[in-house]
């Protein structure tokens, strides 16, 4: 498992969502201002963010207000740029609207981070109103092609438009360019009229959904399937990839069947076994991953490894390689961000130092996240920052017994298959199901499979053989759950 990403639905304040917000404080000192978005707590735009066209961008937003229909942004006389030295002051009052984009969603105590210079994603370019400059991806390395790419969206672009040109536009033709330029468009010239209809604090455009926008993003030819359990974003995914990969839509499978999704790919395992304070990585060398308010800290302990090399310095050094591997893997994994810092075994050689700095570079160069490593300090610490736009994602890896309930005090084992069978009962009898299936630990599964006639086969002789019973990697010891013929987890309570 390389990335795993966990959001809620329902969410709000996600990154790239354009919302009309309410300047409620202006803070000289800060040289900010906080802006109601509806959030609970004030978001922050400090004045470097405000980006160099803000005055044109206040001048369209009073515009929208003001008349019916859409503006055409390419007709706008664009107002002067502002000084980037000067003063929040001089250029928001209290009170204000103002038109903003999410930078950074809500983290722990603070409120979202906003920007007034607003772009729009899309798959090979990013849309920049009120820009007219053009910018090509770093990653895309050959000065022919960079030049090409330049010259034809700079022949093609509206006026009072900028754009980027992503990595995955390498190599597409003018025609694919275009249509894709002419959607974003669309999509500002949309959003742009809702401005007329919003109170602030209020949303004016969302970011696609979530899933497009990781397909999006991530999307690569190296892909050679893309599971989904869920029939609406089966469907959504499948028209995505064939608008962006035409022909490759095939990739994209609905899971089907009894065994959960994560259980049948081994993810749930992986998930026990890699999040949590210490994760082990070759042989018997392990980290311990601590986190603070400020800061993560990341210990690499040899453990009880048994290889006995040719010195302790080489012992060091092999542990410290292995584990810069599983540092960059955990990193994206739970997505950390800010500042971490990594301490290292220590190693003497110079040599061995720059080699384990260049393993680490190495290590985290298909990290698509913005970082920055600095190589080891004089007491074996590397420091490393990591953009952070979203919280760190976290999951919970012990669990409060399901048996006691914290208390320490069980039932009696042995009344443990008259519990499910009460259970079973209760559903069958009293919520009338017809069909269920019961998820059990697979330890248990098996203890209950034994025998003949097994526990199972009296079960379903007695209850129907609409009594189906599987084992799950996701359920602790004594743990389970009924789910009826829709897959709906069965309340007993």
């Amino acid at each position: 498992m390389a990335e795993l990403r966990k959001e809620q639905s329902d969410v709000q304040f996600a990154v790239g969502d354009i919302y009309l917000g309410k300047v409620k404080k202006i803070m000289p000192g800060l040289n900010a201002a906080f802006v109601d978005v509806g959030y609970e707590k004030d978001a922050f735009l400090h004045y470097l963010d405000l980006g160099p066209q803000i005055r044109s961008l206040q001048k369209y937003v009073s515009m929208a207000a003001a008349k019916k229909g859409v503006i055409a942004l390419h007709k706008l006389k664009p107002e002067s740029d502002i000084n980037k030295n000067g003063t929040i002051s001089d250029v928001l009052t209290s009170g204000q609207d103002v038109l903003v984009q999410v930078a950074k969603e809500p983290i722990s105590t603070k409120g979202p981070r906003l920007t007034s210079e607003i772009s729009i994603a899309g798959r090979n370019l990013i849309l920049i109103p009120f820009s007219d400059r053009v910018s090509v991806s770093q990653k895309i390395e050959q000065p022919e092609e960079r030049n090409r790419l330049k010259r034809l969206l700079l022949s093609i672009k509206p006026k009072n438009y900028g754009v980027i040109i992503r990595t995955v536009a390498e190599g597409k033709r003018v025609a694919e360019l275009d249509k894709e330029l002419r959607a974003l468009v669309k999509r500002w010239e949309e959003s742009a009229l809702k401005i007329k209809e919003t109170k602030a604090p209020g949303l004016v455009m969302g970011e696609i959904g979530r899933t497009t926008a990781f397909l999006r993003d991530l999307f690569n030819p190296s892909f050679q399937a893309v599971y989904v359990n869920n029939k609406s974003v089966f469907n959504e995914v499948r028209d995505y990839v064939e608008i962006i990969a035409p022909g490759r839509e095939k990739i994209v499978k609905y899971h089907e069947g009894t065994v959960p999704l994560f259980d049948q790919f081994g993810i749930e395992k992986q998930l026990k076994a890699s999040f949590g304070k210490t994760v082990s990585f070759r042989s018997g060398a392990y980290l311990i991953i601590e986190h603070t308010e400020a800061l993560h800290v990341i210990d690499v302990n040899s453990g009880n490894r048994s290889k006995s090399s040719s010195s302790q310095e080489n012992n060091a050094l092999d542990v410290n390689m292995a584990a810069a591997d599983e540092i960059a893997r955990q990193l994206r994994l739970r997505d950390m961000g800010g500042i971490i810092v990594v301490d290292f075994i220590d190693m003497q050689d110079q040599e061995h130092r720059q080699k384990l700095f260049d393993r680490m570079k190495e290590a985290m160069a298909t990290d698509r996240t913005k970082h920055n490593i600095l190589p080891l300090s004089k007491f074996g610490l590397m420091q490393i920052t990591r953009q952070r736009v979203r919280p760190e994602l976290h999951i919970e890896t012990t669990e409060t017994c399901p048996s006691c309930l914290g208390t320490g005090i069980v039932a009696p084992s042995i009344l443990f298959t008259e519990k499910i069978e009460q259970a079973l009962r209760f559903a069958v009898q009293k919520q009338k199901i017809k069909k269920l299936t019961l998820w059990v630990h697979p330890y248990l599964h098996a203890f209950l499979k034994k025998g003949f006639p097994s526990t199972i086969f009296k079960w379903r002789w007695e209850h129907g053989f609409g009594v189906k019973v599987l084992p799950s990697d996701s359920l602790v010891f004594l743990e389970f759950k009924i789910t009826d013929h829709n897959n709906k987890k069965v309340d007993l309570s």
